[in-house]
């Protein structure tokens, strides 16, 4: 649920990485996470990876046939880092984006499920519409967009966390700039202990992230309010984003992909690590 950083760079990785073999025969696979973004990936006290992605990485490239490594990068310079060949593959709760697809290319999704608000049940935002309901700005924009409109009075002066960056602070700047102050953090974990300490009055992101952050016992006055949003800036789902020029690569994921979801793998690994619906639709 994220947008790449540093735009220029990413071209001109892209452009570095325009000689790279398409029939490449794939033996090893280097897979970069962020390791900051439970449940999708985090890292264990013992520095572990772990999480969704470190494990659905391990299964798809059994199903590929290749060896595997799961390795942490940060967040910002996490795409020009793959084009200048660091790894091969992101798996870091990356939606797919019309911006990210000019410059890397991605497997079919491998998850999927709306983004929205969270604050603590006492909070002004507790009123915000739509609690329940999951609207697409795709598919859905007059109602999706009816449904910001509502939102505005109930957020107009409120100071909003959102991990910088990512499709959840371009639907910020892109429908509440001006109406909310947005307060950019470089992890959501970082802006999850500002909300707990009441520094800020809500925060933006993916509901299976903060489906996590309320297991957590200092979290348990935290809920997910107002409508769910997909779509558009948000992207159409989490996928491998990989190297435009590894066309032999995204064909070993798209079919591992295909075929973990059609055997209910991706079913029981999104039951286990997010409670919530979250198998792709395409």
């Amino acid at each position: 649920m994220k947008l790449f950083r540093p735009l220029a760079l990413a071209l001109l990785g892209a452009a570095l990485a325009t000689g790279a073999s398409a029939q490449k025969k794939w033996e090893t696979v280097k897979i970069a996470t962020e390791g900051a973004y439970a449940p999708w990936n985090f890292s264990t006290p013992q520095g572990k990876l772990d999480g969704f992605e470190p494990e659905l990485a391990m299964e798809l490239c059994r199903r590929m046939n290749v060896k595997c490594e799961v390795v942490a990068q940060d967040w910002d310079g996490i795409i020009p880092a793959l084009q200048a060949g660091k790894y091969d593959a992101i798996m870091a709760g990356m939606n797919i984006t019309p911006k990210r697809e000019e410059v890397i290319q991605f497997s079919r999704t491998y998850a999927a499920g709306p983004h929205g608000w969270g604050a603590m049940k006492d909070s002004p935002l507790a009123k915000l519409a739509g609690e329940g309901q999951v609207l697409s700005l795709d598919k859905e924009a007059d109602a999706a967009k009816k449904m910001i409109e509502s939102w505005k009075p109930v957020l107009k002066g409120k100071t909003i966390g959102v991990q910088g960056s990512t499709t959840n602070s371009a639907f910020l700047e892109k429908y509440l700039k001006g109406v909310i102050e947005i307060r950019e953090y470089k992890t959501t974990e970082q802006h999850d202990l500002d909300l707990a300490a009441g520094r800020i009055d809500g925060i933006f992101a993916a509901h299976s992230s903060l489906a996590a952050t309320m297991e957590k016992p200092e979290f348990k006055d935290m809920k997910i309010v107002g409508a769910g949003m997909g779509g558009e800036v948000l992207g159409v789902g989490v996928a491998v984003g990989l190297r435009k020029a590894d066309a032999e690569l995204k064909k070993l994921f798209d079919d591992a992909i295909n075929g973990a979801i059609k055997d209910g793998t991706i079913e029981k690994l999104t039951a286990k690590w997010f409670k919530i619906k979250m198998i792709p639709q395409a």
